[in-house]
């Protein structure tokens, strides 16, 4: 499983939380790239609901990961 940040971004406006099961339905839905389905199928899955991309990826980056100060422009 690898995620990327255009891959991870088909998942941006999916109606968290949401379980596994239906961030797939989702991906398929929405026309996702199958590697956003297949990550997702690889992902161990106990049942639980995911309330944001950081649970499935870690490492997502987030606002505070890029050094651009909105008040500048």
């Amino acid at each position: 499983m690898y995620w990327t940040l255009e891959l991870a971004s088909y998942l941006e406006d999916a109606p968290w939380p949401a379980t596994k099961d239906e961030l797939i339905d989702f991906a398929m839905r929405t026309g996702a790239p199958l590697e956003v389905v297949e990550n997702l199928q690889a992902i161990e899955d106990e049942g639980d609901s995911y309330d944001s991309i950081e649970e499935i990826w870690p490492d997502y980056p987030t606002k505070d990961d890029f050094f651009f100060n909105e008040d500048e422009y």
